[in-house]
């Protein structure tokens, strides 16, 4: 990576780095680890974790490799005003990314909450009985107002604390960011264990996959797609918000150069309105019999 001196334009580009292709080489390793885990491939059994554990050390590593090189960019002076603009512009680009992952998992379950009828009149009895009723008959749905509320509370209190955290960067305040980020780090964790919770309580009473209608898979299948997305994201972003921590303990960030802690403000408040999505739609709107 070249120093400030080196840089003779606005348009600075950095040296290539290896670190796309060998997060993409692990993230292959892990995307594969979990079929074997789950379903046993290339004459691994299933029930063998280890590949997928490398996997997602080599994922892990590679990410903060990579937030390492891009942080000695930034001290370095690399990242002038344009190519930090480059940054946000990748950052939004990356999100919208994100929105329209979301948006199909949102797809396949308005569509079966409401256009079951349509399909319930084909020819076939599998179809018909697989889309009879929404939600299906023998579900049991989970509580819109226990768990999933004090989540959403959660998410929604995080908001508040990693606004204060990045209005606090911005006036010189570090002490006051620091506070702020711990609380939204603790609030992640939080929510993270909730989830965990909940999981284990819809599992361990098989509310969704012990009824007698043949599409009570489907609505598993689309509730946790949805849900545990959300929560690999706010996992994710924990992450972020825990290097952001890091850098910030360590003397990084200023009120002018903070776009690290900017990008991780943004993916939170992202992570955020998607929950209020989910919980207004899936738990609440079309998480009772109607």
């Amino acid at each position: 990576m070249s120093g400030n001196a080196d840089v003779k334009h606005d348009y600075h580009l950095v040296n290539p780095s290896p670190w796309p292709l060998v997060g993409s080489f692990f993230s292959v390793v892990l995307a594969l680890g979990g079929v074997i885990w789950m379903k046993g491939l290339f004459g691994l059994p299933q029930h063998f974790p280890w590949v997928f554990w490398a996997g997602l050390l080599g994922v892990l590593y590679t990410m903060l490799a990579w937030w390492r090189d891009v942080t000695i960019e930034a001290n370095q002076g690399d990242h002038t005003p344009v190519v930090a603009i480059g940054l946000r512009y990748g950052m939004i680009l990356f999100i919208a990314s994100e929105v329209m992952f979301f948006i199909a998992w949102f797809w396949i379950f308005f569509d079966m909450a409401l256009f079951h009828n349509a399909r319930a009149v084909s020819a076939f009895e599998d179809v018909r009985g697989a889309w009879a009723t929404w939600p299906p008959k023998g579900v049991e749905l989970v509580p819109a107002f226990h768990l999933p509320l004090v989540n959403t509370l959660t998410l929604l209190l995080s908001g508040t604390t990693v606004t204060w955290a990045h209005h606090a960067l911005q006036t010189g305040d570090r002490q006051g960011a620091k506070y702020g980020l711990i609380l939204t780090v603790a609030l992640g964790v939080l929510f993270t264990s909730i989830q965990v919770y909940e999981y284990s309580h819809i599992i361990s009473e098989n509310l969704f996959f012990n009824a007698d209608a043949a599409n009570a898979g489907l609505y598993g299948s689309s509730f946790f797609m949805a849900t545990g997305f959300h929560g690999f994201h706010v996992l994710i972003g924990t992450l972020f918000l825990i290097v952001c921590l890091g850098r910030l303990l360590g003397g990084g960030f200023t009120p002018k150069q903070h776009f690290g802690f900017e990008a991780a403000a943004w993916y939170w408040h992202f992570v955020d309105v998607v929950w209020l999505f989910l919980f207004a739609f899936i738990y609440v709107i079309f998480g009772s019999p109607h």
